[in-house]
């Protein structure tokens, strides 16, 4: 049912998404030591849904009779030198994702996998948003705004 290829390049994506919520976690810290726990909050919660993804990959091979595979995840860091560098690198990883997935809707029209291809939709719609969210933050932080009463302007969750 999946294309054994395509099983392959959603177990590397269950690793990519573990790592992105590695990656949020360290954000979260890196605004909580800052004593911007609006923003903390944000990038838990975002860590929160990269962890998601995972898991929703990881049902979806299990569901199709593959098994997934947990690579090592690499050391995030919490050390930036602004609010600007971290969500302008938080958007340089999400642009990522897409292309990630994106190849990867590629790949399934050439093996005729509709399957996965139906799958893999809902995570390149869901990177619009993600995508759109950061640009909406990076611009937030750009017009000056003091970080805390930007904390008030920050999309809510749920």
């Amino acid at each position: 049912m999946v294309h054994p290829t395509l099983v392959e390049k959603l177990r590397e994506q269950v690793g990519h998404e573990l790592s992105a919520s590695h990656q949020y976690m360290a954000v979260a810290t890196y605004f909580a030591n800052l004593s911007l726990d609006g923003w903390a909050q944000l990038f838990f919660e975002q860590s929160d849904e990269e962890r998601g993804h995972a898991r929703k990959i990881i049902d979806f091979l299990h569901d199709a009779g593959h098994t997934a595979r947990y690579d090592q995840i690499s050391a995030a860091s919490v050390t930036y030198d602004s609010a600007l560098e971290v969500l302008e690198t938080c958007l340089s990883w999400e642009k990522l994702v897409t292309k990630q997935f994106q190849d990867m809707a590629k790949l399934c029209m050439n093996e005729g996998d509709f399957t996965t291809f139906q799958f893999i939709q809902w995570f390149i719609s869901e990177q619009v948003e993600e995508e759109r969210k950061l640009q909406d933050l990076i611009a937030l932080v750009s017009s000056g705004i003091n970080l805390f009463h930007a904390q008030a302007l920050l999309p809510k969750e749920g």
